[in-house]
């Protein structure tokens, strides 16, 4: 399967058979499980997304009853974010890189990180259940009461949320010890990449808020099946309880999904314009601080619920405080590129694009974060749009501008880079052209989740639609180009960026153990101003 050029041995080929690769505790092979497994989730989520923008084309019937598309919605969101977003990063390229970055053989606990992978098999497969199975139509937010009394498969969902929770809190786990324990030698605090250092934050996230979400599930399901009134009014409970538990959740969830795009965005920035990081210090305290201030914010989801006007004027006053640290970053990235020799490789591209579109998800949640404006836009397609800059335009396209970037150390072999170029600008292109469109429908009053809408709104939707199948040409090339280059893909050195942190020094694939020897830092994981390497 790979060439005898490719370093041997190596992680990809050592030691050999399927058997291997089930019971491995090499993290590298769990990186690569992860990804296989979170991309099939993304694939899923995605065809529902290209189903619900095709019945959005005409206000009446296309392809799918109003139950139907209900269900088609709700399936959108849970699979992308409790199956995608949120493992997508930390899960996958966390287990790939971050070791490497280290300087490290493995993870802390090796075993506990294969056991998280086969916890978010078990709890996909409830995911999966749930779609066949009277698919759950009760949105991704579960609301109460609705879900209490629906008849689809709320109870096998919640169950898989609550599941999939263990794999996140056992990965954020897993990195906070690798970080604090495992470091190479010289490999200090504040020597360590901003990657390293958003996957921390992150991790202290999903270790303190994902216990939250597991007892609101948990609760939700004692509500179905025992009859006890917890969140349904009609057995004595309170549904406005549900939005509080799922928020403080669910807002820091938000940042377990972000949070590690920025960080790879700061390896790209630095990386691709030979420029030491501008303001290296605000930069990892800005991932701990929104870490912080994330678990303050919950209540600006829940300006309508009839909450009290001074909790409602506190929760707006930190939504705007939350938006500072996250100004930092963007103002030391355009710094770092200010003069840069900037390189405009496959992944420079995704950043580039990150840049742009993640102010415009994080200017418009400002937006919302004011009391006024929110009540007038609240559930509406402005929403879903703001929503998806910062999810899509931020996470997914950060991503995206790590998986370009690290995949010739991933698998020793260098994709297309003019197909590479050619995808990034489909997928801005096309992005833009599916959510811009949606500011403009929610401004005018366009409720989110309507299988039905007035005539007035249809041009819009047709011309949204017209870029989620822009967007999907291009995850099809890039697929293509990706899954070739593992076959035929020229064969790299072990640094083909010049960059300077550690991952870059072992071999391309690394070997079963990382490193021959335990790496020594002397310098800086950005000191392009003192040390000069030449891309292999």
């Amino acid at each position: 399967m790979y060439d005898k050029a490719l370093p041997q041995p190596n992680y990809l080929s050592e030691p050999k058979g399927l058997k291997s690769w089930l019971l491995t505790t090499d993290h590298k092979r769990i990186g690569l499980m992860y990804f296989a497994a979170i991309m099939g989730a993304f694939i899923l989520g995605g065809i529902f997304a290209m189903l619900i923008r095709i019945e959005l084309i005409s206000p009446s019937k296309v392809m799918m009853g109003a139950d139907a598309y209900n269900q088609v919605f709700t399936l959108h969101g849970a699979i992308m974010i409790f199956l995608f977003i949120i493992p997508s990063i930390p899960a996958a390229l966390g287990n790939l890189i971050l070791p490497l970055m280290l300087g490290a053989k493995d993870v802390a606990f090796p075993r506990l990180n294969l056991c998280s992978w086969y916890i978010y098999v078990f709890g996909a497969l409830f995911a999966v259940y749930s779609m066949f199975a009277n698919a759950v139509d009760t949105g991704w937010t579960f609301y109460t009461p609705y879900s209490s009394e629906t008849g689809t498969a709320v109870i096998s969902m919640a169950l898989a949320v609550f599941i999939l929770g263990f794999s996140s809190i056992f990965t954020g786990l897993n990195f906070i010890v690798t970080i604090h324990k495992l470091r190479a030698p010289g490999l200090t605090w504040y020597k360590l990449p901003l990657f390293v250092w958003a996957i921390y934050a992150t991790g202290i996230l999903q270790v303190m808020a994902t216990p939250v979400i597991g007892i609101t599930m948990v609760l939700l399901v004692l509500e179905r099946v025992a009859g006890i009134g917890i969140f349904d009014p009609a057995m004595g409970g309170d549904p406005v309880l549900f939005q509080h538990f799922f928020w403080f959740y669910s807002h820091p969830a938000v940042y377990i999904m972000i949070l590690p795009g920025m960080g790879i965005i700061s390896e790209l920035i630095t990386a691709f314009s030979r420029k030491k990081i501008f303001g290296y210090k605000a930069i990892a305290y800005s991932s701990l601080a929104i870490a912080f201030i994330s678990f303050l914010v919950w209540g600006h989801h829940m300006f309508v619920s009839g909450q009290s006007r001074f909790a409602a004027m506190i929760f707006s006053f930190l939504t705007f405080f939350v938006a500072v640290p996250s100004a930092i970053k963007v103002f030391n990235w355009m710094a770092t590129l200010y003069k840069g020799s900037i390189s405009f490789a496959t992944p420079m591209l995704y950043a580039l694009s990150f840049l742009f579109l993640f102010a415009i998800g994080g200017l418009t949640g400002v937006f919302l974060g004011a009391l006024a404006v929110d009540v007038h836009l609240h559930d509406t397609y402005f929403v879903v749009a703001h929503f998806h800059y910062v999810m899509m335009g931020g996470t997914v396209v950060a991503l995206l501008g790590g998986i370009h970037y690290w995949w010739p150390k991933v698998f020793g072999r260098m994709y297309s880079e003019v197909w590479g170029k050619v995808c990034a600008a489909l997928v801005f292109i096309g992005f833009n052209v599916t959510f811009l469109p949606q500011f403009v429908m929610g401004s005018q009053g366009m409720p989110r989740r309507y299988y039905t809408y007035p005539e007035q709104y249809q041009a819009m939707h047709l011309f949204s639609t017209i870029g989620s199948w822009i967007l999907g040409v291009g995850f099809l090339i890039m697929t293509i180009y990706l899954l070739h280059s593992v076959f035929k893909g020229r064969i790299v050195g072990k640094n083909p960026w010049g960059a300077l942190t550690l991952e870059w020094e072992t071999t391309s694939p690394p070997s079963p153990h990382n490193f021959e020897a335990t790496p020594e830092v002397t310098h800086g994981p950005y000191d392009y101003d003192k040390i000069v390497v030449e891309p292999t």
